[in-house]
């Protein structure tokens, strides 16, 4: 008997992992609103589009932040 559902897709990734793929999403959204601001410079839209850009490399700085935190060493813990 087949399934009406499909099993949900097993997410096997770390938090860093995941961390990393969406800052890659984020540069990619990044760089297709750039290319449209290229495309149609005049367009009335393309100050809605250079502040989604602006907002996109805030979260990228944001994110890049918290990968740095998940990747540093545990501080020692000093016993007193």
């Amino acid at each position: 008997m087949l399934k009406i559902v499909p099993d949900p897709p097993h997410n096997n990734h770390s938090l860093e992992d995941t961390i990393i793929q969406a800052t890659e999403y984020a540069l990619c959204a990044q760089t297709v609103a750039h290319q449209a601001v290229l495309l149609q410079p005049k367009s009335p839209v393309s100050l809605l589009i250079m502040a989604a850009i602006h907002e996109m490399e805030a979260l990228r700085i944001l994110l890049e932040s918290a990968l740095i935190q998940v990747q540093m060493p545990a501080e020692p813990q000093t016993a007193h």
